[in-house]
């Protein structure tokens, strides 16, 4: 069964560019729960501007990386705006800037080759997120990667995410990011190196482009030896 492993990068949009509509729209709750003057608004607004990159409605992808683990090769794609950014490799995987679009148009034209797709918080983040931005860019996926949570219910293509087997389908409370299950495994974390998620928007607005392809490289590593420890000792 040939297997791909996925993850993206996202960044959203400037606040002060978002339409009076669409500020009061995001703002209505907080407007209702605080005082516009208080230290709880401000903070509730300062939550609401850094998370426009978790919805595919006022965020836009940045990098899509994948890796083929049995082959033991990837590439990530990424934007690079404004920049004569040329293609590069980190180690066997390789670099390539382009725009939104172009990313997803290449992510879904690779997936034709590939039945089980791994990630880690994908089927909560990675797959909606690529499925609304493709739809926006008029972009229909070659893959449904949400056909079903359980995999009893996949027919098109297996998707292992993760975080729900780690977590048992809900059975267990809390739910981990990927840098404590590397760390539990004795797995380089993607943020090993001071990099983080909460990172990209400043390093896309620091035009820090190579930087967020290397973190994503990062991750797609991790999740991969993640997953490999998961197959051999978790999976029933």
């Amino acid at each position: 069964m040939p297997r791909l492993i996925f993850d993206i990068e996202t960044v959203g949009e400037d606040w002060n560019g978002l339409d009076e509509t669409s500020q009061h729209t995001l703002t209505r709750w907080i407007k209702k729960e605080f005082a516009e003057d208080g230290d709880d608004y401000q903070r509730a607004l300062d939550d609401i501007k850094n998370g426009l990159g978790f919805s595919p409605l006022t965020g836009e992808v940045v990098a899509i990386g994948i890796l083929d683990p049995d082959k033991d090769q990837g590439v990530v794609y990424y934007q690079a705006p404004g920049e004569n950014a040329k293609e590069t490799k980190d180690g066997n995987v390789t670099l390539k800037p382009m725009g939104e679009k172009e990313m997803l148009e290449a992510f879904w034209q690779g997936a034709q080759k590939y039945t089980e797709f791994i990630g880690y918080n994908s089927r909560a983040f990675d797959a909606p997120f690529l499925a609304i931005r493709s739809a926006i860019h008029g972009i229909r996926p070659t893959r449904n990667l949400l056909e079903g949570r359980y995999p009893y219910q996949q027919r098109d293509c297996r998707h292992v995410d993760l975080q729900d087997e780690l977590t048992f389908y809900g059975a267990t409370n809390r739910k981990s990011g990927l840098h404590l299950y590397a760390r539990a495994f004795g797995i380089k974390s993607p943020k090993a190196d001071g990099t983080s998620g909460d990172d990209v928007a400043r390093l896309f607005r620091e035009k820090k482009f190579l930087d967020i392809a290397t973190y994503n490289v990062g991750d797609l590593v991790a999740t991969a030896e993640l997953y490999k420890r998961w197959e051999k000792f978790v999976k029933m």
